[in-house]
């Protein structure tokens, strides 16, 4: 299987697990009752916020660099909140405001962040 395949389902599955933590400790709402809906709609909002981190980031990286270096890069914080709030919004069933998302993408940085390092430590060992 093709090694950044497997890195980007490891990113999905850990992204979907990080959406659940911060919609559970942040969001405005998602049904809880429904145990399997739940986890697939956790899963289908991971897969989005990885593809859209994926593919949407860089231009809005690109597109926000006077503010980035104004702030000296903390307005990275403000655009991982965005593009949280951006695949939340396209996923059915949850919900969750804009102050809420950025706090979302300070934790999802963070996973991402512990989930590149093991990567990286393990592709080095391997090698």
């Amino acid at each position: 299987m093709n090694n950044k395949f497997v890195i980007f389902v490891v990113r999905w599955l850990f992204n979907s697990l990080g959406l659940w933590v911060a919609v559970s400790l942040f969001g405005t709402g998602y049904d809880s009752t429904q145990v399997s809906a739940s986890v697939l709609g956790f899963l289908l909002a991971g897969l989005i916020f990885s593809i859209i981190n994926t593919v949407l980031k860089p231009f809005i990286v690109i597109l926000s660099l006077p503010a980035i270096f104004v702030t000296l890069g903390l307005f990275m914080i403000i655009v991982n909140g965005f593009l949280v709030w951006i695949s939340l919004s396209l996923s059915p069933g949850i919900s969750m405001t804009f102050f809420n998302s950025i706090l979302t993408g300070i934790i999802l940085s963070l996973v991402n962040y512990i989930v590149s390092a093991v990567l990286v430590l393990r592709t080095e060992k391997a090698n």
